[in-house]
């Protein structure tokens, strides 16, 4: 009991009581930082969440372009052969 006693001497009531709302303020900052790293988490992970979907669809893209180079490259050597043709038609008829 004796160092209780020395003990509520040495801290005065106001020091206390500015101490404990210290300790309080500490607890809310706490949960306040702990609320936004868990908003931090949620936002990071919904952001890799996209663009894991943006290089799906980058993959997806570039597929398809090179699908589209293929075909254009089909179709110009069609349109080449055909005008090949009409030429030597013209040409016949020239002759």
């Amino acid at each position: 009991m004796a160092l209780n006693a020395v003990v509520a001497e040495q801290v005065p009531a106001d020091d206390f009581q500015a101490l404990e709302e210290k300790i309080y303020r500490t607890i809310e900052l706490y949960k306040a930082a702990r609320a936004a790293q868990a908003a931090a988490e949620r936002d990071a992970q919904r952001l890799r969440q996209q663009l894991e979907e943006r290089e799906e669809q980058l993959v997806t893209l570039r597929r398809e372009s090179v699908q589209l180079r293929k075909e254009r490259e089909e179709i110009r050597g069609r349109v080449e052969k055909m005008l090949e043709q009409i030429e030597s038609i013209a040409e016949e008829r020239a002759s």
